[in-house]
């Protein structure tokens, strides 16, 4: 039994090694990393219209200036810099207006008309983060100068303009960059995505070979033989790759491995009951192809799990790879250890457990095994009723 298991798992890993078609997966996510390659968002062009042309403007451009995520671009009237955001070209405008300086130190109101390209979400939050970051330095400049003419002393300034003090406590540091937050849920639905297919086309292929469906050690071991190339793989995904494009990278080796096993496993189970509900290799493509982005979505990664409705995130449980992202982003990114994730492990063999027994059901329901051992129980259960019922001799 145990050779008949090992020689079909080397079988299995051989015959995948001679055709390394998964391979394709390194060159898909290469691809993918090239627009993250710079690691963050720099140089966004905005356009400054200065009306104003005083101390006070320029200095404003200055500090402008000094943020890495603007390129800040001087326009001599607003309608042209209108022109070129309409274009594209610009994703924002900010424009300074007459008599700025006189009005801020004579105490008014002041309002700078600022025009973004909301089209481009993540450009625009980061734009809007350092313009007000900007705004607030020039503000508590301008009150300090003022604070200081009428007399107050230094300290009584900082207790008036800060009077609390802010300290971040760095309990989830993702990286350097919005990618560094995406990348664990991505490579993950990756990962679980390309061993679904492979998993479940090599158990639709073993179902319907020409003489006949082998025995269940055979397509355990021939399954099992798939385990160490998407070993290897997350090896590349989870360690190598984000070590490369310069993302936070905490996992040693074994805890790699460690993660992406319980992983396989609890995709062997899906794969069984796909395998069963789909019963055609066409219909893997057909199907698995549109379920890629929702498992991404669903995972956690983009949207949190509390924010989405009840049934939404019910439907996010039952996916191994939305536990596995949790777990995976947890010790790669935040430090946590295994024994923080046994939960996460755990829900994963579990969520797979319950696929692969259902199956099995299934495909004893179609190969109608279950009428045959329901005819039995009915059998066995007949027989010692006539046993109960049998006079017993005085």
């Amino acid at each position: 039994m145990l050779k008949l298991f090992l020689s079909s798992a080397v079988k299995m890993f051989f015959y995948m090694l001679m055709r390394p078609m998964w391979l394709l997966l390194l060159v898909s996510v290469s691809l993918m990393s090239l627009v993250y390659v710079n690691g963050t968002i720099t140089n966004l062009p905005v356009a400054i219209v200065d009306q104003d042309h005083t101390t006070t403007s320029r200095s404003l451009i200055r500090s402008l200036n000094t943020s890495s995520k603007i390129d800040v671009l001087t326009y001599e009237n607003s309608l042209q810099a209108y022109d070129d955001i309409n274009s594209r070209k610009l994703f924002a405008v900010f424009t300074i207006p007459r008599d700025f300086e006189k009005r801020l130190l004579n105490g008014e109101d002041v309002t700078i008309p600022a025009y973004g390209d909301a089209s481009s979400r993540l450009a625009n939050g980061l734009i809007q983060v350092d313009i007000r970051g900007i705004y607030q330095q020039i503000l508590t400049e301008y009150n300090t100068r003022v604070m200081r003419n009428s007399g107050f002393s230094d300290p009584q300034i900082n207790i008036i303009l800060s009077p609390i003090k802010g300290q971040t406590m760095p309990l989830y540091n993702a990286g350097i960059s919005f990618a560094a937050i995406t990348f664990p849920g991505l490579l993950v639905m990756l990962l679980q995505h390309t061993f679904l297919i492979a998993s479940t086309r090599t158990n639709l292929t073993l179902h319907s070979l020409p003489q006949g469906k082998p025995p269940k050690i055979v397509i355990f071991g021939s399954l099992c033989g798939l385990i160490p190339i998407w070993l290897f793989l997350s090896l590349v995904l989870f360690g190598l790759w984000p070590w490369v494009l310069g993302y936070r990278q905490l996992a040693s080796i074994p805890a790699i491995l460690v993660m992406t096993f319980p992983l396989l496993l609890g995709v062997l189970g899906l794969s069984k009951l796909l395998t069963e509900c789909l019963h055609r290799t066409e219909m893997i493509y057909l199907t698995l192809a549109f379920l890629t982005t929702p498992v991404f979505y669903l995972s956690g990664t983009i949207w949190p799990l509390d924010a989405m409705p009840l049934w939404v995130q019910t439907v996010s449980r039952m996916l191994p790879s939305t536990w596995a992202t949790n777990m995976i982003a947890g010790v790669n990114q935040m430090g946590l250890g295994l024994s923080d994730n046994l939960f996460n492990i755990f829900m994963i063999l579990f969520l797979g457990a319950i696929y692969g027994s259902l199956g099995f059901f299934i495909a004893a329901l179609r190969e109608g095994k279950i009428r045959g051992y329901i005819r039995k129980i009915k059998k066995f259960m007949h027989s010692n009723k006539k046993i109960d019922n049998k006079p017993s001799i005085s």
